[in-house]
């Protein structure tokens, strides 16, 4: 677990390397084509750090945002605020996770923060209302084996970054086709190695970010699944809780691409039915996970 740890704090800041890299150079390309000239390289690299530096500290109230979550209460939510409570103990955190709900029928959750001593756990109101008690205990302690194993950092890091670069593509079509580029005079071609980067890192960053989600979020459910099962000493009830997720039907209305890799079960359906693993699925199967579980018993 502490080789993880380590090896997660490492990716960590390696991402965000690449992060700063990839928008400097297409900010760079952007300012190029509105011919904002020799400036172009400074306000990329302003706008990079800016960036990158608000991704770190402000992830989780982004994420919080974007999915409509309130913080829990003892008086709506006493049962969760109680599991929660039970498996600090064994769990070994020193930081209590704060606890939101969003409402929404399906039943899901994620953690989100950028450490343990900043981190969240929010679950949905269908969770709370269709798991019982050793259910609902076999998530809370996935989502707490997430914030312990420093996977939280990672899976907000890198969805606020994708979010972010997406919205940067966008922002360059409408720049492309709307407000031209400059001519390729002496100034443009001593520009051109970089701005022809910067055009390929903009074509592809969408699909980069989604590889990065990828890699980042299938092989930890595995590894958090069989800590929660560490936590509670009761490998049936996250399996049962992964077999009701799986059944449901119903749609997360506030889910996005962006965020999908960080909840317990992919949020997204298609035709009333869970989407089929492939290449491009945030999360292992949800039978290889139950098998796995039970390999454990």
């Amino acid at each position: 677990m502490y080789q993880n740890i380590k090896k997660n704090k490492l990716e960590s800041g390696v991402i965000i390397g690449i992060f700063i890299i990839v928008i400097t150079l297409i900010v760079y390309f952007i300012c190029n084509a509105l011919e904002l000239g020799t400036f172009s390289i400074v306000i990329a690299l302003i706008f990079s750090i800016a960036t990158a530096w608000g991704s770190y500290y402000y992830s989780d109230k982004i994420v919080l945002s974007v999915n409509k979550a309130r913080p829990a209460t003892k008086e709506e939510d006493l049962k969760i605020v109680n599991i929660l409570d039970a498996l600090m103990v064994t769990s070994g955190l020193t930081s209590k996770p704060r606890l939101y709900v969003v409402d929404d029928p399906q039943p899901n959750a994620f953690a989100t923060g950028r450490n343990p001593e900043n981190a969240v756990i929010c679950v949905t109101t269908g969770l709370l209302d269709k798991l019982d008690y050793y259910e609902l205990e076999g998530v809370i302690a996935h989502e707490l084996s997430h914030i312990k194993n420093y996977d939280i950092r990672l899976s907000c890091v890198v969805s606020v970054m994708v979010g972010f670069i997406v919205m940067l593509s966008d922002l360059f079509t409408r720049v492309l086709f709307f407000g031209g580029t400059k001519d390729n005079d002496s100034d443009s071609r001593g520009n051109g190695i970089l701005m022809l980067i910067g055009l390929v890192f903009l074509i592809l960053s969408p699909i980069f970010g989604s590889l990065m989600q990828l890699a980042l979020s299938r092989k930890r459910e595995f590894l958090a699944d069989a800590t929660a099962v560490q936590f509670t000493r009761n490998p049936d009830g996250l399996i049962s809780a992964l077999e009701k997720l799986e059944s449901d039907t119903n749609e997360l209305k506030t889910a996005n691409k962006a965020t999908a890799n960080m909840y317990i079960v992919n949020p997204f359906k298609k035709n009333g039915k869970k989407r089929s693993t492939n290449i491009w699925s945030t999360h292992p199967s949800t039978e290889d996970r139950i098998e796995a579980l039970r390999n454990l018993k």
